[in-house]
């Protein structure tokens, strides 16, 4: 796909939040500023602690963010599906990448550089709104996964974290819903501060209860409501 095809298709990014009720002229205006970058599977759109240059849309593929900590241990945030903005950080100017945006698979993405992107909030006050709200709902998910990692039980959060890859990437498949990306028992263990061994066992009981249905790098949610009685310490649901 060419930056032209891109650029000739407003309607078709109208349901990203960040361009949420901005008319098609509007978006082909903001579109037209937008350089398209394809990155490889593996390889990364920036790295943490690259000085913060441009932010993104996906358009294509998935894309993971990762953080180092200061000992060293990696810690998977999220996964960025299509259609989500990521790199927003750089809106800010004068900054960092807090985390490295990794391709899952081959990845296309839309992409402004602050300077173009500054002058866009500038012109289009419905941009500026939604980056805003963008921003803020990252912050709240920060805080609401800080609250999981210092509170909850490694069952709870394992749960929440299925539930979030279900509401962001889940398809409705036969049998249930499949979580539609490479998803690893170690990713797992990063994004819930947990190990290995602990997701191993936790996911092999509950696909004895019939919950999920585990493969290589495929997660199947069996019974979405199973999970969400575990992570919100429900009783178990009944079964017929």
């Amino acid at each position: 796909m060419t930056d032209s095809d891109l650029a000739s298709r407003p309607q078709s990014l109208q349901q990203v939040s960040l361009f949420h009720n901005l008319g098609s002229d509007d978006l082909t205006k903001i579109l037209e500023r937008a350089r398209t970058r394809r990155v490889e599977r593996e390889a990364f759109f920036f790295q943490q602690g690259d000085t913060a240059t441009a932010l993104y849309v996906l358009t294509h593929g998935q894309v993971r963010l990762v953080q180092l900590s200061p000992d060293g241990n990696q810690i998977l945030l999220r996964f960025i599906p299509p259609q989500e903005l990521f790199g927003g950080i750089a809106v800010l100017g004068d900054t960092v990448y807090p985390a490295s945006a990794q391709a899952v698979q081959d990845s296309i993405a839309l992409g402004w550089d602050s300077a173009t992107f500054m002058q866009l909030l500038e012109t289009f006050p419905r941009l500026a709104i939604n980056a805003l709200r963008h921003l803020a709902q990252r912050i709240q998910e920060l805080q609401q996964r800080n609250l999981e990692l210092t509170t909850e039980r490694v069952e709870r959060r394992i749960a929440h974290a299925l539930l979030r890859l279900v509401q962001a990437s889940g398809r409705k498949v036969e049998g249930g819903v499949l979580i539609d990306l490479p998803l690893s028992r170690q990713d797992l263990a990063e994004m819930t501060g947990t190990t290995l061994y602990t997701v191993s066992r936790t996911l092999s009981a509950w696909q004895q209860r019939g919950i999920v249905e585990i493969g290589r790098e495929r997660v199947l949610v069996r019974l979405p409501h199973g999970l969400v009685a575990i992570a919100e310490d429900l009783p178990a649901p009944a079964h017929n």
